[in-house]
């Protein structure tokens, strides 16, 4: 199961997702927003990579294991959700709503490219963070 800790993101999303989820919650207080991935491993990857391809089920992303911005130590990408009256919500409102919020000159929307990830949050140029 990928981490859902924020230490785990890379500072610059730690900052950005913390003020972004402040704002919005007082926005929107019947809503909670929450992680669903910061760290994923490359064996995680895996899996979500063969979904919708060698295994059941959508297909989730073109990534494979240490090809992810989830892959590396902080994680250069988080993913999100949310949360009205204990049911997690996947509604494209919300995530267009909070990517006003999240979205800066360092961090760019998985929900503007062309396969469409509205969960996803990256560090803009992260493949050159990389040490």
């Amino acid at each position: 199961m990928p981490s859902r800790d924020i230490k785990d993101a890379h500072p610059i999303l730690q900052e950005q997702f913390a003020k972004a989820k402040e704002t919005f919650e007082k926005t929107y207080p019947n809503v909670t927003v929450i992680l669903t991935a910061t760290y994923r491993s490359p064996e995680e990857q895996n899996d979500l990579y063969a979904q919708g391809k060698t295994k059941p089920g959508k297909k989730v992303t073109n990534a494979k294991g240490g090809q992810s911005p989830h892959n590396f130590k902080p994680s250069f990408a988080i993913d999100v959700a949310f949360v009205i009256d204990t049911k997690v919500d996947w509604s494209e409102k919300w995530f267009k709503l909070f990517s006003t919020r999240m979205v800066n000159p360092k961090i760019e929307w998985g929900g503007q490219w062309k396969y469409v990830d509205y969960p996803h949050y990256v560090i803009k140029g992260w493949k050159d963070m990389i040490k």
